[in-house]
Parts: structure tokens; sequence; C-alpha cells
């Protein structure tokens, strides 16, 4: 997808955010933790380039999103506090506010999508305890924000905003100011994943924060977002936070309808550089890491690192990618497997029309398939009084370069073979 630039952001002091991400890096001590700049061989070969990961998979609720959380609750009045605390989330967030309300005394209610992966729910049962009650209401983050701020209205409970505050974006600017200190100065690019904008704000802040040495001005900032719920750049066009209606909810914890007001009042200040990916590159990167790496990502966390070779990156370059969370349900793998090699051209489906009669099937496998290839799906109905019978099949090459060949074998046979298209409603049944 092309990338789309903005303006710098004006220093700290113009923005009348001066030093908020240095104190929001003492006010979360104790509770989140800070992580591993860890290089990446694999990444680093792909492109020719010095590639390191933000670990953020490795605080206590293996997410970046306990430093925002932490933050604003450390900072609540004690009035504030005994209101308790309503919030949503779309996983991740409710991790970090169950960790912060069980280590402070705090009651709070938080509410989730319903399709929120069971692993998150029941990690945030687990870290909240009796200080927790989880809702589940509807079938978005933004349904979700809907309810909590109802909520928070009718009870006069203290809302908790998962990334739509200021004390939650300068907590998650103490990402990137690590970053900057391991480093000692700031890298030539940082790739941060966007969903409703806290974390590319945060990190705005802190490079605005920078000691001049760090030459923090010359980071180039490239903001990743999933294709099916690319908030920010419809933001950026529009000139203001615009509700996307209709997103794709695969990548849960960036699965966001509208940008936040006030991440994007900062992001617009700023330069940057706003690029989507595809789920199917996003589910290459999650196995790549697990495989190779042996990291478990979740889809959002994978973001940032997917489709680095698309970036344009110089040779030589430091290029830091944060890794933002690692809260995957095992469970999602078969299907994240299925849109990888979809991605990557290995896995294909057919409609074939079979003549209902003894070794059609047979005919469709010696004509047409190669001598690596594989079928994973077939699903046909036998028809009474008809001379043939429709079945979908799935088909997984041995080498992909080989599906044109696959194609002019099917066009040569007597069988009616059709390709179904990516796009397909026929493919929601699979993918």
């Amino acid at each position: 997808m092309p990338a789309t630039a903005h303006r710098k952001p004006r220093a700290p002091e113009e923005s009348g955010d001066a030093g908020v991400v240095a104190r929001a890096a003492t006010d979360i001590e104790g509770l989140a933790v800070r992580t591993l700049l860890q290089a990446n061989a694999r990444l680093g070969e792909l492109v020719g380039a010095q590639v390191l990961l933000k670990r953020e998979d490795l605080q206590p609720v293996r997410s970046y999103k306990i430093r925002g959380a932490v933050n604003l609750i450390r900072g609540l009045s004690q009035q504030e506090r005994e209101r308790g605390i309503v919030c949503a989330s779309a996983g991740n967030h409710a991790q970090g506010v169950a960790l912060a309300c069980a280590e402070l005394g705090v009651t709070a209610r938080i509410y989730l999508p319903r399709n929120t992966p069971r692993q998150k729910r029941d990690r945030v049962a687990s870290l909240g305890g009796e200080h927790v009650r989880l809702i589940l209401h509807g079938d978005t983050y933004d349904d979700a924000s809907k309810a909590a701020i109802l909520d928070a209205s009718r009870t006069g409970a203290t809302l908790a905003p998962a990334f739509d505050d200021p004390r939650v974006i300068a907590g998650q600017g103490t990402v990137t100011r690590e970053i900057l200190q391991d480093l000692g100065h700031a890298p030539d690019i940082l790739l941060v994943p966007v969903g409703g904008g806290g974390l590319l704000a945060g990190a705005l802040l802190a490079l605005a924060e920078a000691p001049a040495e760090y030459e923090a001005d010359k980071c180039r900032v490239i903001a990743v977002e999933p294709v099916g719920a690319a908030s920010l750049r419809a933001a950026l066009d529009a000139g203001q936070p615009l509700d996307l209606g209709e997103i794709d909810t695969f990548a849960d914890g960036t699965a966001v309808r509208k940008v936040g007001d006030h991440p994007f009042e900062i992001i617009r200040r700023g330069e940057v550089e706003v690029v989507s990916v595809e789920t199917g590159a996003i589910c290459q990167e999650m196995l790549r890491l697990y495989q190779v790496d042996g990291i478990i990502a979740e889809p959002s966390g994978a973001m940032a690192m997917a489709d680095l070779d698309r970036r344009g990156i110089t040779p030589g370059a430091t290029v830091v990618a944060i890794l933002s969370g690692g809260n995957n349900d095992v469970s999602r793998y078969a299907e994240v497997i299925e849109r990888a090699l979809v991605h990557e051209g290995r896995k294909h489906y057919l409609l074939v029309d079979f003549p209902q009669e003894p070794g059609a099937l047979r005919r469709f496998l010696e004509d047409i398939l190669g001598p690596d290839d594989d079928i994973t799906f077939f699903e046909y109905v036998k028809r009474n009084n008809r001379e043939f019978g429709p079945a979908m099949v799935g088909v997984e090459l041995g080498d992909p370069s080989t599906y044109d060949a696959l194609l002019e074998r099917a066009e040569e046979s007597p069988l009616e073979v059709e390709p179904i298209p990516l796009d397909s409603p026929l493919l929601r049944y699979l993918l």
C-alpha cells in the first residue's frame, strides 16, 4: 500500500506535553517492566539492515498496554479510585487495567467484544481476580467502548480509555523512550503498529522529548495498520477521526473503527508514513516469528514486521519494530496457517463440476494436479437426476509458481474448473 507522510511533531514545550513521557516512566515502575530490545537476524538478512524488535510481549500482561493503564490508574485521585473504574478493551488494555486494579485495590467493570479470544478473556479474569467483572458486549472494540462510556455516565464510575487519553498516551510513550535510551540515539526507522493511535502518539511524544544529541528529528516513523481497519489513514485523509463502520477484526488488538481524538491531534502534527498490511502478510510473519525465532506474537504484535522488505529500507540502517503483544490463542493457529498459505499463493480453492460417474475424481487427480500438489479440502454433494455435481476443492501446491500450469491443465481437461477468487463470499466459509 502507498505511504502518506505528515508534518514533524512540534517540540513538547510548544504542544503542552513537555516531560510527560519522562514522568510516566517513573510512575509505571514496579508494574510495567523495561523490555528487551533484541536484534533479529532473520529480518536483518531480509532487508540488509540492523533490525531490532522491542519485545513488549515480555511484559507481565504480554502487551505494551500495561504501560498506559498503569500510568492512568496510578494518577487517579483517591475519590476517582473509590468510584471504581469502567473500561473497554479488545483484550490487552483490559489486562493492564486488571493487573493495576488488583495491585492497587480498585474495582473495575471491563467491557470486551464478544469475539475477544478466550485466552485474553481468561487472562483478564485471572489477573484481576475479585477486583474485576467482565462484560461481553458487541462485535468490535467500538461497540464495547460505547457501552463502557454509557456505564460511566450512568454510575459515575471513572472511565479508563484504552488509547484516547493523554495519560494513556504518555504511558505508551515509554516504549519509545526505552528504545532511544538503549540505542543511545534514535533509530533510522521506527515501525509502530496502529489501532486507536495511542502507541504511535506516545512514540511521537517520546521522540519530541529526546535530547538533541539523539537526533530524533531524523527518525523515519512508519505507522502500520491492518488493511481491513485502516482508521488512521482514513482520519488523516479526512482531516479528522472518521468512523469506518464495517471493519475486519482478525487483528483484534488494532481492530478499531475510529482513531482516538487525543492521539490524532498529536499524530497529525507529526511526520508519519502510514502503510497498511494484508491479513495474509500478518499471518506469514506470525508463523515466521514462531517457527524461526521462537516468538509467540498476536496478529497486531506481528504487524510492524509484516512485509518489512516493502518498506524501502536503506542497507545498513538501524530499524526498530515494536512487537506490541503476544496474547495469541493457540486455537487460532490453524486459521493463521490457512491465511498465510493463501496469501503466498500456495493454497487455492476451486469449484469443479464432476460428472457423476465412477473415476471422475481420479481423472482430476491424474490430469490436473501436479506431482507435488495435494488436496486439503473436498466438499461434494451428490445430486440426483443430474449429470454433474459441484465440488469445492482446496489445493495446496508444492510450488506456488506452478499454479498457472495447473490452470492450463484444467482448461484442457473435460472437467469444468473455476478458480474461486479471494474476495468471493464462498471463502468466508473457510477463511
